[in-house]
């Protein structure tokens, strides 16, 4: 069975399971070919294509690979594929549900510790000699404690729970929302409450956003909603940018509603330098802190992944059903 894979052979080297041998496979790899479109023409037998998740897949690429049984995102997201394409020609669209909930639940933990402990703008005091200077000035600005925050956590699925889970020791009071509110008895499991996300977003020093994009959360953090903000929040994304208006979320940090920024993901990736979250203006610079998409990107998360991700196509070579379809197949 041949496997098309958009991404890098030096990834896929690393971190190969170790019963990838013994399937029939062949596999060819994106840098093989100019562009995608001629890896496509070039590999119509395809029958599985592995996509790096910010990679686009639509109708048009599905056409070229008449034989294609199964997409399959090396990451969580799923929003760059055509789900109803797929659907529509009986391919099976699958991602690594819950593989990089760890990795991505520490690195929302350590940028809130950086927007609210000033772990960019410290490490910048101490190279230009102003540590003294610096450390005066936080004395006296009562610097908050992330165990005295409110936080709310904007979707509740694997990497929200995660979060949930390292927060609870710190103190933090936690609220969350999600469009299906969970049972009572995983509420209390996570010392958790729910929330209506107006209500959050009013109530919560520290937001963090964890949902998926879709027709319904594309842009859910807007003006409207940021009328409501509590004063001086921080706003969290290492989930995807497509979930924030990025101009309403700069004029927000303008205007002083929102207290600063941390974001791991931003729309569109690569994220220009002139992004409107990126170039801010001198007066409000020094609340942003950024990451360069790399929540999930650790060894154990990328390791399950690829473990989760060559077991569907174990699944497909033996004529079953692939794990975590997304697509109602």
């Amino acid at each position: 069975m041949k496997i098309l894979i958009l991404g890098p052979k030096s990834r896929y080297d690393a971190y190969a399971p170790d019963f990838l041998p013994q399937l029939s496979l062949e596999l060819a790899f994106l840098e093989q070919y100019p562009n995608v479109e001629q890896a496509a023409k070039q590999n119509a037998d395809a029958q599985c294509l592995l996509v790096d998740a910010i990679t686009p897949v639509g109708a048009d690429l599905m056409d070229l690979l008449p034989q294609l049984k199964m997409i399959h995102s090396e990451g969580v997201a799923f929003n760059c594929i055509d789900l109803e394409a797929a659907r529509q020609r009986g391919i099976y669209v699958c991602h690594n549900k819950g593989c990089n909930a760890a990795s991505v639940a520490e690195h929302t933990v350590m940028l809130m510790l950086m927007a609210l402990r000033h772990g960019i703008t410290g490490h910048q005091a101490v190279l230009e000699g102003r540590q003294f200077q610096m450390k005066q000035a936080v004395m006296v600005s009562k610097a908050p404690e992330l165990g005295e925050q409110t936080v709310g956590l904007i979707g509740f699925g694997d990497i929200g729970q995660a979060t949930a889970r390292l927060l609870r020791p710190f103190g933090c009071q936690l609220f969350y929302y999600t469009a299906h509110r969970r049972p009572p008895e995983v509420e209390e499991e996570f010392g958790i409450t729910y929330l209506p996300l107006q209500e959050l977003v009013a109530r919560c020093s520290v937001i963090s956003l964890h949902c998926a994009v879709n027709d319904q959360t594309r842009h859910m953090i807007d003006a409207p909603l940021l009328e409501h903000v509590h004063p001086g929040a921080i706003l969290v994304n290492t989930a995807r940018g497509e979930l924030i208006d990025s101009m309403a979320v700069r004029q927000a940090l303008l205007d002083g509603r929102l207290g600063g920024i941390a974001m791991d993901t931003l729309y569109p990736e690569p994220t220009p330098a002139d992004h409107p979250l990126v170039a801010l203006p001198p007066e409000v610079a020094d609340r942003a802190v950024y990451s360069p998409h790399l929540g999930g990107n650790t060894g154990g998360s990328f390791a399950r992944c690829h473990r989760n991700m060559w077991n569907s196509v174990r699944l497909i070579l033996e004529g079953q059903r692939p794990n975590f379809i997304v697509n109602g197949l």
